[in-house]
């Protein structure tokens, strides 16, 4: 069995995960069918690992959760979303490296 430290994002869990979090919140909205959201989620594993301290990973998927992608809007993805506390303080649309989204992270998280 696989361990993960992605957290799964809910329409009805989103608001205690992500607005109630002690810490900053990555969110990934994602979908199945999605190919470049297939090759983001290793990369996101990854970051989820070697962030754990300072951040927290999720993922919702667009398919079954239909109320928040509709309320932040999200037209494409994949697309990543970084809260602190229910504030959005940085937006990724699409396919990033590992480096590219360490970069974007380290730089809000220095904000």
């Amino acid at each position: 069995m696989k361990i993960t430290k992605i957290i799964e994002l809910t329409d009805q869990n989103f608001k205690k995960e992500v607005f109630l979090a002690s810490k900053y919140v990555l969110v990934d909205f994602w979908a199945d069918w999605c190919g470049p959201c297939k090759i983001l989620s290793p990369i996101l594993e990854e970051i989820a690992n070697e962030y754990l301290k300072k951040i927290i990973v999720g993922k919702i998927n667009i398919d079954t959760n239909k109320k928040i992608p509709i309320k932040y809007s999200i037209r494409g993805i994949p697309t990543l979303l970084l809260f602190n506390k229910n504030k959005i303080i940085g937006t990724k649309i699409g396919v990033l490296s590992k480096t590219e989204l360490k970069d974007f992270l380290d730089k809000k998280l220095l904000d």
